[in-house]
């Protein structure tokens, strides 16, 4: 019996075209429709590797890790100078599902800086602040800021060591006015604190210590009792 072969059917141009269009591995520079544009690798059309980021609205680039078309790994995060338009690191760190997240060092526009952890966006964890006064504080961060234990340095050198709660001095803790060669040791609540012991602590090297020194408390026992 013969056997009758029919020709096979021409696969659809469109299906070739699908293919090449499919943004896989390391790819050149592919621009978005609102002018973002972007250079690095892909996987199954989601920026996936190591690539570089540009946002045409703000100028701000990111070049750096990336999972599935989110910021994920290490990266850095740059935005242009409106005068110079040379480009100013903004954070360079560690990144979670497009968020800071891990280890990693925050530039502001003021000057300051923090280097320490965060945690979805926020800093939270262990890290050290530098503010724009001079004063420096490194301890413990919850919800973007102070809460738990942390040292809190002036720029005159008096420095607070204990608790923190919302960004405030909250809880035991000790105040060392090196200025005036005094301690204050005692419970603050809210940045105020409400009840301490103050005494005399290096007096005789502080460069401005007040004029009487603290008297000391004697115990007196009563002969009556």
């Amino acid at each position: 019996m013969p056997v009758v072969k029919y020709p096979r059917a021409a696969e659809p141009l469109w299906h070739e075209w699908d293919r090449k269009a499919q943004k896989h591995g390391l790819r050149h520079t592919v621009y978005a429709v609102n002018g973002d544009q972007y250079t690095g690798e892909w996987l199954d059309n989601l920026k996936h590797g190591k690539g570089t980021q540009i946002w045409k609205h703000s100028g701000a680039i990111y070049s750096g890790d990336w999972r599935f078309g989110k910021r994920d790994g290490y990266g850095s995060y740059s935005i242009p100078d409106p005068g110079t338009k040379q480009y100013l690191k903004v954070y360079a760190g560690w990144w979670r599902n497009d968020k800071k997240c891990g280890y990693g060092t925050m530039f502001y526009p003021s000057g300051e800086r923090y280097e320490g952890e965060w945690s979805s966006g926020q800093r939270s964890g262990w890290g050290r602040m530098c503010y724009g006064d001079g004063s420096t504080y490194e301890g413990q961060w919850l919800a973007d800021r102070p809460g738990g234990q942390g040292m809190l340095c002036l720029p005159n050198n008096n420095r607070y060591e204990g608790g923190w709660k919302d960004g405030k001095k909250h809880g035991p803790g000790r105040f060392f006015y090196l200025d005036k060669g005094q301690l204050l040791e005692g419970i603050w609540v809210a940045d105020v604190p409400k009840c301490g012991i103050m005494i005399d602590f290096s007096r005789d090297a502080a460069p401005a210590p007040t004029q009487y020194p603290i008297p000391k408390v004697t115990a007196w026992k009563c002969w009556f009792c």
